[in-house]
C-alpha cells in the first residue's frame, strides 16, 4: 500500500532518479481531446516534462471536435513525465493523443505499461467511451479520474459507474489536474489498484 507521505503537497525537485528507488512502473494517461492529460503530467512531473503539443489547424479542429475552437493546441505524439512515490517507486507517465484517429497507435505506446489512468470530463462523458473501451480491449488495468472543470456538472458515483459501464473493482476518483496533491491522489488510486489486483508471483 502506498503511504500518505507519497502525496506531499509540492513536487520534489530532483532531476535524477533517487538512489533509494527500488522499482519502476510505466503508466499511460489517456482520455479524449482536452480532458487534461497534458496538464496532469505537467502538474506532477519532477522533471521537465516532454510535451508534443502543436497548434491545431482549421482542418484538424473540424475533424477532432466539429470545428469548435475552444482548444487551440493538441498533443500530436505523446506527453512524458516522471514522478517518485515514497522515494522508492518511480512512475513513468505517458500521455496519449486524445483524437479517435490515434487510437490504433496506443498499442505501441502501451507496450510494457502496467496500467492506465483514464481521465473523463462530465461535460461529455460519451467522449471517454473510446478510450475506456480501448483499455478494456488491450486488457490493461485502469483507474478512472473525473477531472473537475469549473463548469462540470456533478454526478454521484453510481451514476458515473453506470454511464461509463465500470466494473465494481475499477477505482473511480475525482481530481483537479491542475493541482499536485489532487493529481497524485488519482495516480495513487491507480497504483494501489495495480498492487491489489496483481497476480502473486
Amino acid at each position: 500500500m502506498v503511504s500518505k507521505a507519497a502525496c506531499d503537497p509540492s513536487p520534489p525537485p530532483p532531476q535524477y532518479v533517487r538512489p533509494t528507488v527500488s522499482g519502476a512502473a510505466k503508466l499511460l494517461v489517456v482520455g479524449p481531446l482536452g480532458v487534461g492529460k497534458t496538464t496532469l503530467i505537467k502538474t506532477v512531473s519532477e522533471i521537465r516534462p516532454l510535451s508534443t503539443e502543436a497548434v491545431m489547424s482549421q482542418a484538424g479542429a473540424r475533424v477532432d471536435h466539429g470545428g469548435e475552437r475552444t482548444k487551440t493546441t493538441t498533443t500530436v505524439a505523446l506527453d512524458f513525465g516522471r514522478m517518485t512515490l515514497d522515494g522508492e517507486l518511480v512512475l513513468y507517465l505517458f500521455g496519449t493523443p486524445g483524437q479517435q484517429r490515434f487510437l490504433p497507435a496506443w498499442r505501441e505506446l502501451a507496450r510494457g505499461a502496467l496500467g492506465a489512468l483514464a481521465l473523463v470530463d462530465t461535460r461529455d462523458l460519451a467522449a471517454s467511451f473510446d478510450a475506456i473501451g480501448q483499455l478494456e480491449d488491450m486488457n490493461l488495468p485502469f483507474a478512472v479520474a473525473v477531472n473537475a472543470f469549473p463548469d462540470s456538472p456533478g454526478y454521484g458515483e453510481a451514476h458515473l459507474r453506470e454511464a461509463l459501464d465500470l466494473l465494481p473493482r475499477t477505482p473511480l476518483v475525482v481530481c483537479d489536474a491542475r493541482e499536485y496533491r489532487s493529481s497524485v491522489t488519482a495516480l495513487i488510486a491507480l497504483v494501489t489498484h495495480l498492487i491489489d489486483t496483481a497476480e502473486p508471483s
